[in-house]
């Protein structure tokens, strides 16, 4: 038998992969060879949140796709209490802004960490799943960088008090949430901004990122950026609104009018502003483009962009119905194979694939997982420019970020790195808990096991060779390598262009 190496197998798996994640195909097309089956559970669970695991499709398939989106839609009704004992090992991921202060010196990046790591922890580890995607995305989107400068004791507390307090909410409240919050008025500069000289900077990234889009003129920036002078910060580091900073006169911005007629009364005509921002039309088209992004397709089915928009604002800008008009829209349901995942994602989704659990104590594990994200250039937070990480299949899919997943898998699948994660006490009992006749069939339930669907005969071809078997060779209980070679054939599984798509 002619010997395949797993450097080869891995070579023809990348080519398939980029040709299919570069080139999406458009609305309306028939679904790729290798994405996933068209299960509608089981494709709600690869799109709303960090991976299935046996234990939630079964739930998911008990409820149904829609039972399943009413439960996880009221996350105060889900035990997490794993979650919670873990994440006090991590106490400043969700400490406010005076404890931070309390507890570190000045410039400290140690709440930086704390809070990266409980976000690795919450995605894998999470049973509120499409609660902590939400917030993920939510964060995302009002991003601010962490690591930066100036939000070194507030960047905990604006991810507890704006986007995760507000993740399920009203989105015109976790706008002006953020607008009025020590982290946004630090990293978008309104901190500094006076009557004498007001600061565009967040007023331009306000209307351009965070509601209406490029729809803005130069003179509305100017005009928001004088409305919004005064939303400053305390010496404590603490919200104000400061009238002595705050420019009076009459705006109009967008379609909206204020007389803005004195200092004192600035801060509820910056919050009426905001509102208006909230509720404009070109806000609700540019969220419910966003949110099909990243839910949906690469090319956002411009059917459900209206559907959306229409329930955003008939909703009083309310999450939760446009999240359920999504998850259970024919465009949703079409849309199988259409998404990719990002290497945050495919990480999370493979810990979880594997039933992989937290140190059994402290986070060396957790810290090795968060550094591969690092690694990969996807951990939570720590994109440079304020527009957030993007999510399209073209800023992920390159030979070298592919192979950083593939190195991942096997790492995590064979236990060498990082080992101090909880396994299963046998991997190929938790993947297959009946063995097969055949290595074909063994291929074929993991991956059913791990992705969700069988490979591709060819792929699961592929994938043998690398061990020297033929899907009809027997599986005995008497091999002696079998053993062994079930973290590389989990791996293998992994690296497959079904298990990269979301």
């Amino acid at each position: 038998m002619q010997t395949t190496t797993r450097r080869a197998v891995l070579g023809g798996a990348t080519a398939v992969a980029a040709a299919l994640l570069l080139e999406p195909a458009p609305a309306g097309a028939a679904a790729p060879v290798v994405a996933p089956a068209a299960d509608p559970v089981s494709h709600l669970l690869r799109r709303a949140t960090f991976g299935p695991t046996p234990a939630a499709l079964a739930e998911a398939t008990r409820l149904g796709a829609a039972g399943w989106l009413d439960r996880q839609l009221n996350p105060a009704t889900i035990a997490d209490g794993d979650l919670d004992v873990l994440l006090t090992r991590l106490p400043l991921a969700n400490a406010d802004i005076a404890t931070v202060r309390a507890k570190l010196p000045k410039y400290s990046w140690d709440a930086f960490g704390d809070l990266g790591r409980a976000a690795v922890a919450r995605a894998i580890w999470s049973n509120r799943q499409l609660f902590e995607s939400v917030a993920a995305f939510w964060a995302n989107h009002l991003h601010i960088t962490s690591p930066s400068s100036g939000v070194w004791d507030n960047r905990p507390d604006y991810d507890r008090s704006v986007t995760r307090k507000h993740t399920f909410g009203r989105y015109a409240d976790m706008l002006k949430a953020s607008a009025r919050h020590p982290a946004m008025l630090n990293y978008l500069d309104n901190k500094s901004s006076t009557r004498a000289a007001p600061n565009e900077n967040y007023a331009r990234e306000l209307m351009e990122l965070h509601t209406v889009g490029l729809i803005y003129s130069e003179a509305d920036v100017k005009a928001a950026a004088r409305l919004l002078s005064g939303l400053t910060v305390t010496a404590d580091g603490l919200y104000t609104y400061d009238a002595s900073k705050h420019a009076t006169g009459a705006v109009t911005i967008l379609g909206f009018s204020h007389a803005n007629a004195t200092a004192e009364g600035g801060e509820a005509a910056s919050l009426a502003f905001l509102d208006h921002l909230a509720t404009h039309p070109a806000t609700a088209q540019r969220l419910a483009t966003k949110l099909c992004l990243r839910y949906v397709a690469d090319e956002a089915p411009a059917s459900l962009v209206t559907k959306l928009a229409k329930v955003y604002l008939d909703n009083g800008t309310a999450i939760t119905p446009v999240l359920r008009a999504l998850f259970l829209s024919p465009e949703f349901a079409a849309s199988t194979g259409r998404k990719l995942r990002t290497p945050f994602e495919d990480l999370t989704a493979t810990v979880r694939a594997l039933g992989l659990k937290p140190d059994t104590a402290g986070i060396e594990g957790l810290n090795a997982l968060y550094n591969n994200a690092v690694n990969a250039g996807n951990a939570p937070f720590r994109w440079s420019p304020p527009n957030g990480f993007p999510d399209v299949a073209q800023a992920w899919a390159s030979p070298s970020a592919y192979l950083i997943r593939c190195n991942n898998h096997l790492n995590l699948a064979a236990g060498w790195y990082p080992k101090q994660l909880t396994r299963p006490a046998d991997l190929l009992k938790y993947l297959v808990p009946v063995l097969p006749a055949t290595y074909g069939a063994l291929v074929d339930a993991m991956s059913v096991s791990l992705a969700g669907t069988r490979l591709p005969a060819e792929h699961t071809a592929a994938v043998l060779s690398v061990v020297g078997k033929l899907p009809t060779s027997p599986v005995t209980g008497t091999d002696t390598s079998l053993e062994g070679q079930v973290p590389y054939l989990a791996a293998l599984i992994l690296d497959a262009p079904t298990f990269q798509l979301r």
